[in-house]
């Protein structure tokens, strides 16, 4: 798979259409597509069908998944680029298609966050992932990270992967960002003084600004995703524990 991607023409990546959640490079190449999709990479309602970029290879390797396929796409997140945080919530209805991710070129300098923690994804391996969850990336290395990422139909065959994956699924890990914000919040904790300034800022941008600028000042490293998904994950504690 990696000597496909490299034979790749570099025309053939096309910008993700979702311009709003991504910040750097998120490319790709449809391999198997739905005939009234609006733009390239984009879903649509229609019949799926092959590319032309979706050779004899590419069509040997998608036959191993033995169930009905939507579409096909290698996705590519360039070095320093992110995935804002989102949920796609079509692939959490009863009906809804099931998703996929291949890893091809990756490396320990990715974090893949589901609900806030990291999924310890590497090259060669197949996950399926409740992506209805929060969930978003970063690249911190120097490299392309590329997956393969295919939306299935249910089958028992599929259902049957799942299962038998299950008990050498690696846990997922706290992320960098995750540990950098938690001894962060822990030192904020103990300082009535830097609580007091904190929570001064009524506006939710200038919170952000302040908690980014003092995190700084104090040696912890950890971006503005990392902030918001704190503040979300901060929300969904408090209410669902109304849930229970």
């Amino acid at each position: 798979m990696r000597a496909a991607v490299a034979a790749l023409p570099q025309d053939a990546w096309q910008p993700h259409f979702n311009t709003g959640y991504y910040n750097g490079d998120w490319s790709g190449v449809a391999l198997r597509s739905f005939d009234d999709a609006p733009l390239p990479l984009a879903p649509g309602s229609g019949a799926a069908k092959d590319t032309a970029h979706c050779d004899a290879f590419w069509r040997e390797q998608l036959a191993r998944l033995q169930t009905g396929l939507r579409s096909a796409r290698l996705l590519r997140l360039g070095p320093g680029a992110s995935i804002h945080e989102h949920r796609d919530y079509d692939l959490g209805t009863p009906e809804g298609d099931l998703r996929v991710h291949i890893p091809i070129v990756t490396d320990a300098q990715v974090d893949f966050l589901l609900d806030g923690l990291r999924v310890p994804m590497q090259a060669g391996e197949c996950w399926f992932l409740d992506l209805s969850r929060p969930h978003r990336v970063d690249n911190h290395g120097g490299c392309q990270r590329i997956h393969l990422v295919v939306d299935c139909r249910p089958s028992p065959w599929f259902t049957a992967q799942i299962d038998a994956g299950f008990p050498d699924t690696p846990a997922s890990q706290p992320s960098r960002g995750n540990e950098a914000f938690a001894a962060f919040r822990d030192h904020v904790h103990a300082d009535p003084a830097l609580q007091a300034m904190l929570d001064g800022h009524q506006d939710n941008r200038a919170f952000v600004h302040a908690v980014l600028a003092l995190a700084a000042d104090t040696g912890h490293r950890f971006g503005e995703q990392d902030v918001h998904a704190a503040i979300a994950q901060g929300r969904r504690d408090w209410a669902e524990q109304w849930l229970v």
